[in-house]
């Protein structure tokens, strides 16, 4: 789809392009034989207004490229114009990016901001978010709202067996760290079922299967 994220790059140059060649066509040949052009200009334009360029920010996320990430976010400069689906996306994106730079407040205030506004790509997002809102809640150290949210994620539905199981893990060292060791056991056995295989957690099973097997319950 290489023709699709060139469109969406310079959807905006190519509807003004469109555009004065519409009102070129128009004085020489009249309304109807530019009529085409004109709708393809107001497509492009209101399009880039309306939709944004979330497919290139997403593929600059997928592939580790933060900076290309922030550089599209920023050339954003109506977000409001964005419909309400796609600005909750763009929200929760820029959540994602305060928190690579651990701007944990930023990206609290921006993740909740995108699940207020609701809509179909929300409710996709939404354990994805509230995940992660649960994991910011714990490094500020509250973990009462942080088990609320990671609780809440699972209750949503989260969309992979990594999301699963760092979800059970988080609960699993909640548990731990309030002593009730046989929860703590049952969220470990859980977050093991979905056999990850991101390094991270993998890595954070085997240090917590040091240390649980000798934990009574």
């Amino acid at each position: 789809m290489k023709w699709l994220t060139l469109y969406i790059k310079y959807r905006l140059w190519l509807g003004l392009f469109l555009l004065a060649l519409a009102i070129y066509v128009n004085i020489e040949s009249g309304f109807w034989p530019s009529f085409i052009i004109y709708l393809l200009a107001v497509i492009s334009i209101v399009g880039h207004f309306l939709l944004g360029p979330m497919r290139l920010i997403q593929s600059a996320m997928e592939i580790g490229d933060m900076d290309e990430a922030k550089r599209i976010v920023a050339s954003i400069k109506f977000p409001r114009l964005l419909i309400k689906p796609i600005r909750s996306v763009y929200y929760t994106i820029q959540g994602n990016l305060a928190m690579a730079d651990q701007d944990f407040e930023g990206a609290e205030m921006l993740m909740k901001k995108g699940l207020s506004l609701g809509g179909s790509l929300t409710q996709q997002a939404e354990g994805p978010s509230k995940l992660q809102l649960g994991m910011l809640c714990i490094q500020k150290g509250d973990m009462k709202q942080g088990e609320a949210y990671i609780r809440q994620a699972i209750r949503v539905g989260l969309p992979d067996n990594e999301n699963n199981a760092a979800a059970y893990l988080q609960l699993c060292s909640i548990m731990m760290n309030k002593r009730e060791f046989r929860s703590a056991k049952e969220f470990f056995r859980k977050a093991k079922s979905f056999k990850p295989t991101t390094p991270q957690i993998v890595d954070q099973i085997k240090q917590i299967e040091k240390y649980i097997t000798r934990m009574p319950g």
